[in-house]
């Protein structure tokens, strides 16, 4: 279990995020499309998953602009932005925002993304949603940077993040 806070009450998590040098685990989550995504899907690309509580919030909208910005300078890779939004939203958000450097998933249909990658929270007010986390993958599946932002309502580190990829 992890502690971070929202506006300065601690909040808790159901686990950790999966540690550095290891094998990125497999998820399966619902595209814009609705059509299932597993990490298998992107395999051989870098992979960037930006993972957020809700696409309706300031900081989590930021978090999609600004990686979609990055990604467009960015080869082989794959930024993936997951919350348990409805994969309407992420749609209606990324086409109204005119997005398209970023693929968007959403683990609502069960939950298990958040759970296998230990960032669903289990107290305070957004509990049930995912904490604010970074987690980048390798081309070969391999973790190399994760990032759980200490207070939800701050953005991720982008940079240390982009460094991750090379």
């Amino acid at each position: 279990m992890a502690t971070v806070t929202l506006k300065g009450n601690a909040i808790e998590t159901s686990g950790n995020l999966p540690k550095v040098g290891t094998t990125a685990p497999d998820f399966k989550l619902t595209g814009t499309d609705l059509s299932t995504k597993t990490l298998s899907n992107f395999k051989g690309s870098k992979i960037v998953l930006n993972i957020f509580p809700s696409i309706d919030t300031g900081t989590c909208a930021q978090s999609v602009r600004q990686f979609n910005k990055e990604a467009s300078e960015l080869k082989d890779t794959k930024v993936i932005c997951i919350s348990k939004d409805l994969p309407f939203a992420h749609s209606r958000f990324c086409g109204a925002e005119g997005l398209d450097n970023v693929i968007s998933l959403s683990d609502y249909k069960d939950g298990s993304f958040g759970k296998t990658y230990g960032v669903d929270f289990i107290t305070g007010p957004l509990e049930a949603l995912l904490s604010r986390s970074v987690v980048v993958i390798n081309e070969n599946g391999v973790i190399t940077y994760t990032e759980q932002v200490s207070e939800t309502v701050d953005e991720p580190n982008y940079s240390a993040a982009l460094e991750a990829l090379k």
